[in-house]
């Protein structure tokens, strides 16, 4: 089925649903394809491919609401579907603010190419992607007699959907990924076990790194936990490295989400055009980067996507707000998600960040933990480095690290310049100042 064929099928079910008694609906048909393959001991540990073909459905009906999917996309079953989906939504209770995304906000969509789909997916092998995967373990293995196992990975997916809501918004998108990646357990000295791995990919085939540039840094990263130990528990700074970073956001964005701020488990709620942070830090939203993991036209909402800044120079700009949320608060929606986020990036790499360092504990993965949305406090354990004068001195672990987000992005005192591209999340490393850590 191709998305001119699925277009005019959500277009059939959404008036087959305006002609079973809904007021109105939102149809979104997906066809998805993923290939994944696991190379350990030597040969094939694992090989999944899956491919699927659904349909999501939303019925509005007097205020009520409901949400039905199927993988049947045959008409002739698809009535009875509908009808019955329609019949069971009368029996909801109705909530006044349930109602379809205002066309309004639907308006303006420009096509574009946003270069999300690598035309030469179709060519992809079954024998190249277990080479890739078999490479990846290979090169893992280089890293001498303290190697006790490896994990080569290749993966590869292709996506096609459309949107059709009964307001008139028709939307349709399509998009490769491809990655691979090593990992590497490995033995120290006084045969504590570590394990470490590096991961490469993007929208395109080219995107991935060699396996070998894989391996070796896989076999790096392990390397460097070698002799970890517990730091004394006081106050260091702190260097997040970029590929870790995301749980620091992670636990601010979800403060921005519209049903956060709705059920006041934010603690957020009520600081829009307040200052949350040093000048230093500015997030934006950008739906339109070439290539970019997050990239898109449009949200699930129909909403059509539009480049927002959510903290500018510390000040707090806008929430995530999907459509039902914005009724609930009355407030203008934005979306319900991010597509990729920016930053103000800064002037230094990673080592530029950690050169400036007097005592400082650098942090390559957060463990563990959690936090609280209602009051921002926060406790993750941490596996990293210490750092004195510039320095790395010794690998680190079992300590955690606790604090506030509405006091450590005022901590904040330099972005890196090297924002992780292979996530929607688009974060550089960061450093902050007299951050608390428990350990001895």
């Amino acid at each position: 089925m191709t998305n001119k064929e699925r277009l005019e099928l959500a277009r059939w079910v959404v008036g087959q649903c305006k002609r079973a008694g809904a007021d109105d609906a939102a149809v979104n048909v997906n066809f998805q394809r993923s290939v994944d393959v696991d190379h350990r001991d030597h040969k094939i540990d694992q090989l999944k491919e899956s491919t699927q073909n659904s349909l999501s459905l939303s019925i509005y009906l007097g205020g009520r609401y409901s949400n039905h999917t199927t993988n049947d996309l045959r008409r002739e079953t698809l009535g009875r579907f509908i009808e019955e989906a329609v019949a069971m939504t009368r029996y909801l209770t109705p909530d006044p603010d349930r109602s379809i995304t205002d066309i309004k906000y639907c308006q303006g969509l420009v096509e574009r190419d946003l270069k999300l789909v690598d035309s030469a997916y179709e060519s992809v092998t079954s024998a190249e992607r277990v080479r890739i995967a078999r490479e990846c373990e290979e090169a893992a293995w280089t890293g001498g007699d303290r190697v006790v196992s490896c994990l080569g990975n290749y993966s590869d997916s292709y996506g096609e959907s459309v949107l059709v809501l009964s307001n008139g918004f028709e939307g349709q998108s399509s998009g490769t990924f491809f990655s691979a990646y090593a990992d590497v357990t490995m033995k120290d000295a006084n045969d504590v076990r570590v394990d470490d791995y590096e991961y490469g990919g993007g929208r395109f085939r080219r995107d991935i790194p060699s396996p070998q540039t894989l391996g070796r840094k896989a076999i790096e990263r392990t390397q460097a936990k070698f002799g970890q130990v517990k730091m004394a528990s006081g106050g260091y700074d702190m260097i997040v490295q970029n590929r870790a970073a995301s749980k620091l956001i992670g636990g601010t964005l979800s403060c921005l989400a519209g049903i956060n701020i709705y059920r006041k488990n934010s603690f957020l709620v009520d600081k829009l055009g307040e200052r949350i942070g040093v000048e230093k830090f500015t997030m934006i939203d950008d739906p339109f980067i070439e290539s970019g993991i997050g990239s898109k036209l449009y949200d699930g909402d129909g909403m059509v996507s539009r480049r927002r800044v959510l903290i500018e120079k510390g000040v707090l700009k806008s929430y995530l707000i999907d459509w039902f949320y914005s009724c609930k608060l009355k407030m203008e929606p934005t979306t319900g998600g991010y597509s990729n986020l920016v930053y103000e990036y800064g002037d230094k790499p990673l080592d530029g960040l950690i050169k400036r360092a007097k005592k400082a504990i650098l942090v390559t993965s957060f463990v563990g933990g959690n936090s609280n949305n209602t009051t921002g406090d926060f406790s993750y354990g941490v596996i990293g480095h210490y750092i004195e004068d510039g320095r790395i001195v010794r690998p680190i672990n079992e300590m955690n690290v606790s604090g506030n987000y509405g006091e450590l992005w005022n901590q904040l005192v330099e972005m890196g310049n090297d924002p992780y591209i292979l996530s929607g999340n688009r974060r550089p490393s960061m450093y902050f100042k007299d951050v608390q850590f428990a350990g001895l």
